[in-house]
């Protein structure tokens, strides 16, 4: 499958979305930010390097798992870099950020840039979109008429899908893994064999290193944490972003500004959330343009916020908490469709 690019928005001369982006553009927001990125890039890379070496020192013992926790935090971060560089964020062009997203996603936490940028950038052309979207194609329901029709094992899934949310993103990290490794295997990607290669490289540096200083059931329940704790974090920042925000049908007509915006939600914070969630949390801006920097996100909130409320479209955004409890409440609310009611 061949990776669809969203460096910038295609929108008619004179339309809503060019005046907004001219705004942007004026004020900058779309400028390099290498020195942040420079200095993101040292200090998620020292975590992870402290991490591992902090792994070795303590040999065979069961306080592996707090290190495990430790880099189940660390992956995410890697993953927000490797999302960035598939955005085009970090440097002007494509090979640059390629080879920093394979180094940062293959190499470091064993995710495919090259699977990553295509199955997201999809999602970004077609955010909450039926049938179109693959973040609402897999197995939980977003709509009343999936989880109605739906006669496979997912059925079941629906049903309870608000309770079994946060248990199911336990999971998430092994299915990345396997994503990537489905994708290398069958998909016509650009930089196949490179990635191959790297993503080989994480498996055999992780887990003999793993195998290496630990029994083999402690090493087990090491990956089991570390991999856990990897998958509820990445879910837990994605969560926020689109669940319970209005599902568009296949073939919707909406115009990019509303498609971007009334699909998204943003989340209130600060540099902690911020940084937790990188960047992330300022959700609606990220879709509207893909390719800005990370830090000029919160800078480019308030052009939008008052540009959204220029032309009558809702903003969403709330508290990080509130963002949970209303995606939680919209996914029981159509699982009662799976469950007849």
């Amino acid at each position: 499958m061949q990776s669809v690019t969203m460096d910038s928005a295609v929108a008619p001369r004179g339309s809503e979305y060019a005046v907004l982006m001219r705004r942007v553009r004026q004020a900058g927001l779309l400028n390099r930010r290498l020195r942040f990125y420079a200095w993101r890039t040292a200090l998620v890379a020292a975590a992870l390097l402290g991490g591992w070496t902090v792994f070795v020192l303590l040999g065979d013992s069961w306080w592996q798992l707090a290190v495990a926790v430790f880099l189940g935090m660390v992956f995410p971060q890697f993953a927000f870099l490797g999302h960035d560089a598939g955005h085009r964020q970090i440097f002007a062009t494509r090979r640059a950020n390629h080879l920093y997203g394979a180094i940062a996603g293959n190499l470091a936490i064993g995710v495919s840039i090259g699977w990553w940028t295509s199955n997201h950038n999809r999602h970004h052309a077609h955010p909450n979109t039926e049938g179109e979207d693959p973040d609402i194609m897999g197995v939980l329901a977003h709509s009343s008429e999936r989880a109605r029709a739906d006669r496979s094992f997912r059925r079941l899934i629906f049903r309870y899908q608000a309770w079994l949310f946060f248990p199911l993103l336990l999971l998430e990290g092994f299915s990345l893994h396997g994503a990537s490794v489905r994708a290398l295997l069958s998909w016509p990607l650009r930089h196949r064999a490179a990635e191959a290669a790297l993503l080989l490289a994480h498996a055999v540096l992780y887990l003999g290193l793993v195998f290496l200083v630990l029994s083999p059931v402690k090493a087990l329940v090491f990956i089991v944490v570390q991999q856990g704790v990897f998958g509820l974090y990445m879910g837990c920042t994605f969560a926020p972003n689109h669940k319970g925000m209005e599902i568009l049908s296949a073939g919707d007509a909406t115009d990019f500004l509303r498609r971007q915006v009334l699909t998204s939600r943003n989340v209130k914070g600060g540099p902690v959330t911020d940084a937790a969630l990188g960047g992330l949390n300022y959700q609606i801006e990220h879709h509207l343009f893909p390719s800005m920097p990370r830090p000029n996100l919160r800078l480019a909130r308030p052009l939008v916020q008052q540009f959204c409320a220029e032309q009558g479209v809702p903003y969403r955004e709330t508290g990080l908490l509130d963002s949970y409890s209303d995606a939680l409440r919209y996914l029981d609310t159509v699982s009662r469709a799976a469950r007849g009611q």
